[in-house]
């Protein structure tokens, strides 16, 4: 997640009909697409995700639609006059630090705009973009693959793809979605090649060349790292370097995590009856034998996952892949304009600059109207294959960033369930950019960007908004 708080803890009273009301329209399209949240659970692994659902099933339908006919889904716009004085009431006028836009996800058409061209810091909204461009990119089923290969003077090679999967934790026994690559898997591979051809002992060489250039991006703040925010970024970790990875609460990483994993799979090579020592960082011969190899889960439930927790290390991995599919060095800076150079051909050209994958640099700018375009492509019907940026969006007051006690108070109930949206969450900085459904039933696309980063700054605020986005009556 970003480097401020973005999710909430236990679970207060709810009251009110709408909100019981949204809770069970929740349970019934779970219960009906099989779920449309993912979620990382301990043993580090995805819940399984519809491979496609219809738009208005994404964010959850308002009472009137859920009621009525499903037509109603599809609705008249709101009143773009009568929008406008219900949000411009709320932001409190031009001194207020808030940036808004809304839009119609049918017609693309802005209904309500404010300071909706200038760009903000977007901390962890960052993650739609670079969401956006991989899926569209290199596609939502893509893998990364980790490998072992044959080296020189008769060790073996490691080789890292950038998958941030990679664990060494077990499988739960009632897998039944796509699991994390294992590095157990990987080294049983291995030790059964390697016994084959008569090998007892061997040195352990790793390749982290598939990332090039610093570790640390451009705007980050020093405490990022050492404070477990994210891991120095590299082709090759476990666990996301993590070095209690089997202890959520525990975020600190180890400080090379390339030398940690080989020295992982070195151990877990003598538990399958192979002595091995860690050699030294290299770059494996192109068309080396192949020993063993692992896959990442398909880049559409990474996506998910990246959204609905705001995790920093797999968005900055996935933004690689968008680098790498574009034939650019995978770096900070080749990743950012690999982004930037795919979302431009999906029609969003301008209001884009940004310096990483998951939002931690202050040096990103990205403007309300841009977030809000991207959004509404995402949810149209001429890129399904963009759907998963959609269904990775915690939903309000129930699901990863959104989670209570987010919209549970009186000012936001009226959002939860009906809200759809990625937070982000840097010191100064809130910003929150998703769909809604009116009581109409239209699906309307909305970014909200608060603070300049030099005092604080009210999430709830956002979600007051949000929330009478969904509950506006303004036909």
């Amino acid at each position: 997640m970003s480097a401020e708080w973005e999710r909430g803890g236990h679970v207060p009273g709810r009251a009110g009909a709408l909100a019981v009301l949204s809770l069970c329209l929740l349970n019934v399209f779970a219960l009906a697409a099989g779920s449309a949240v993912v979620k990382l659970t301990p043993d580090r692994r995805l819940t399984p995700q519809p491979p496609s659902v219809a738009v208005r099933d994404l964010v959850r339908a308002p009472a009137s639609a859920a009621l009525s006919a499903p037509a109603l889904a599809d609705g008249r716009p709101p009143n773009a006059s009568a929008l406008a004085g219900r949000l411009s009431a709320l932001i409190g006028g031009p001194r207020a630090k808030i940036s808004a836009v809304v839009v119609d996800v049918a017609t693309r058409r802005p209904l309500f705009e404010w300071r909706a061209d200038r760009p903000a810091t977007p901390a962890s909204t960052t993650k739609l973009v670079t969401s956006v461009a991989a899926l569209a990119s290199v596609g939502p089923a893509h893998r990364i693959t980790t490998q072992v290969v044959r080296g020189a003077g008769g060790g073996i090679v490691l080789v890292g793809g950038g998958d941030p999967t990679l664990t060494v934790l077990p499988a739960r026994p009632d897998a039944g979605h796509p699991p994390y690559a294992s590095l157990l898997d990987l080294a049983r591979q291995t030790a059964t090649a390697l016994k084959a051809s008569g090998v007892g002992r061997v040195r352990v060489d790793y390749d982290t060349s598939a990332y090039q250039g610093p570790r640390i991006a451009a705007g980050w703040k020093p405490n990022y790292v050492p404070d477990g925010e994210v891991a120095p970024v590299t082709a090759l970790a476990v666990d996301e370097g993590r070095v209690a990875p089997s202890d959520p609460e525990k975020k600190t990483r180890v400080a090379d995590p390339a030398a940690a994993a080989a020295q992982q799979f070195t151990r877990l090579l003598s538990k399958y009856g192979v002595s091995a020592k860690v050699g030294r960082s290299t770059v494996a011969q192109k068309g080396a034998v192949r020993l063993g190899a692992v896959q990442s889960p398909p880049m559409s439930a990474l996506v998910e996952h990246l959204l609905t927790e705001s995790d920093n290390d797999v968005a900055e991995a996935v933004a690689r892949q968008v680098a790498m599919k574009l034939g650019r060095p995978a770096t900070f800076a080749d990743a950012a304009q690999a982004v930037q150079q795919v979302i431009a051909k999906l029609g969003v050209a301008q209001g884009v600059l940004v310096n990483d994958g998951s939002g931690l640099s202050t040096r990103n700018r990205i403007s309300p109207i841009a977030l809000a375009h991207l959004v509404s492509i995402a949810a149209g019907d001429k890129h399904p294959k963009l759907r998963s940026a959609i269904t990775g969006l915690p939903i309000a007051g129930f699901s990863g960033t959104l989670s209570p006690p987010r919209y549970t108070a009186a000012v936001s109930r009226a959002g939860a369930g009906m809200v759809r949206a990625k937070t982000g969450t840097l010191a100064g900085v809130s910003t929150l950019a998703g769909l809604a459904y009116d009581v109409d039933g239209r699906l309307l696309a909305f970014a909200l960007m608060a603070g300049d980063g030099k005092g604080p700054v009210d999430p709830g605020k956002l979600d007051q908004l949000a929330a009478a986005i969904a509950s506006c009556g303004c036909g």
